[in-house]
């Protein structure tokens, strides 16, 4: 047994995690057309559960239907009325997280707005702080709205709403999403909200909405009910939000009284987090490296943001050795290690490091839509952004396997996913129309 990853973890609410290893969140796309979770989606969260991770993140539950980050996301943007529209959605969260916790652990929901993030598929002309379109190839996302204050303000309530609803349907906590480049994260950063009112300029104008949203979610849900953040520790973009601003803003999140926060980073246009190339060279942050080889992609931020924050800290990104754990553990940069893609293949990796195995099999490198020779094609930005996303898809799929038949099939192709999760999301948009 290895001690530190088992350990649990008391949160300043109260809350005990039984132990140090998160499922982080990664989307699912296995709601119906209606938002609604599926007997798919309750299949995966019991194969994580028994997986023995001490806590478990759901993906973007999104507040608002037409700002999905795909096809296939479960959705709460309205009360919950009385009728049978709102009793089966009650029954079918309740269902899901009564699946999720089988094994004694905790489930959290992820909440989300996608922003200018948002599929074209899905909304061509999507609400985001200032109308800046998203800077990736290949026409994927529409020209984006400037949100009006009415509509910033009506956000708050949408977060909160979802928060109380998923608290009523078991979920044992709340992370806010504010990372990856979604709309939290895009009021964050001055390249996405070039905005001159009191959502933008400086910093605290910036973080405004995230705050706002923070202090009437805790208000929703009340003091002894975890509430995360999941925060960028720099979008690595220039001109974007960097670690000085992530800084200041996880200090207003502890005065908040946020009970963890997770340290991640980068966007869709520099997508640090799922170690791809971005289309542009990573802007460089004024952060200490380790003196150790290390394999976590945050670990060094999250060493500086704890000289000077006290509440857990989560970090996501890259983690594979049971000794990269045991040691962003046991120095202190972090409280709580979230696992993401080797979950998707191997879901019951936590359990194997609880009971002493020394890693996890790392997929990425062995995956990719374009074969060897063809390789100096990824030099073209599109054809680069094309395969990063085929990868990606690979993940998906081993999700879809998983709720399923239980099991993942890591002998799928990269192009047969592909086209698997291409197909899903156009049969996903035609049933909702």
């Amino acid at each position: 047994m290895t001690d530190i990853l088992s350990e649990p973890l008391t949160l300043p609410c109260g809350a005990v995690l039984p132990n140090r290893i998160a499922k982080a969140a990664m989307t699912e796309g296995l709601a119906d057309h209606q938002g609604r979770p599926t007997a798919e989606l309750e299949r995966l969260y019991q194969v994580w559960s028994d997986g023995g991770a001490g806590m478990l993140l759901s993906g973007n539950i999104q507040i608002d239907a037409h700002h999905l980050e795909r096809p296939g996301n479960v959705i709460l943007d309205r009360p919950l009325g009385n009728d049978a529209l709102g009793k089966a959605m009650l029954d079918t969260l309740t269902s899901w997280t009564a699946a999720a916790t089988r094994n004694g652990n905790h489930f959290w929901a992820q909440i989300s707005h996608a922003g200018r993030q948002t599929p074209k598929l899905v909304n061509p002309t999507p609400k985001a702080p200032s109308a800046v379109k998203l800077g990736l190839p290949g026409g994927q996302f529409g020209e984006p709205e400037a949100l009006t204050e009415a509509e910033i303000l009506a956000l708050v309530d949408r977060f909160a709403n979802a928060a109380t609803i998923c608290k009523e349907a078991g979920f044992t906590g709340i992370q806010i999403h504010a990372a990856h480049g979604y709309l939290l994260s895009q009021f964050l950063s001055p390249r996405s909200n070039q905005r001159d009112d009191k959502w933008g300029g400086k910093l605290e104008n910036r973080a405004r909405l995230l705050l706002d949203v923070v202090s009437t979610v805790r208000s929703s849900i009340g003091p002894d009910f975890p509430l995360c953040v999941k925060l960028n520790s720099a979008d690595f973009q220039r001109g974007g939000f960097d670690f000085q601003d992530s800084l200041q803003v996880a200090k207003w999140l502890q005065e908040a009284s946020v009970d963890m926060i997770e340290i991640s980073g980068g966007n869709y246009e520099q997508p640090k987090l799922m170690d791809m190339e971005g289309l542009e060279p990573p802007e460089e942050q004024n952060v200490p490296q380790s003196t150790i080889e290390r394999e976590a992609y945050f670990v060094d931020f999250a060493k500086a943001m704890r000289k000077q924050i006290t509440i857990p800290l989560m970090v996501t990104g890259g983690f594979r050795s049971n000794a990269a754990m045991e040691h962003a553990l046991d120095s202190g940069a972090a409280d709580v290690i979230g696992l993401g893609r080797p979950l998707c293949y191997q879901p019951d990796g936590p359990r194997r490091l609880l009971a002493g195995s020394q890693s996890l099999p790392r997929k990425e490198k062995e995956l990719a839509l374009l074969p060897g020779w063809l390789s100096f094609l990824r030099n073209i930005k599109m054809v680069r952004a094309i395969d990063g996303f085929s990868v990606q898809y690979w993940f998906y799929a081993q999700l879809y396997a998983i709720g399923r038949t239980g099991a993942p099939n890591p002998e799928k192709s990269v192009f047969s996913a592909f086209r698997e999760v291409e197909n899903t999301h156009k049969a996903w948009m035609e049933a909702r129309r």
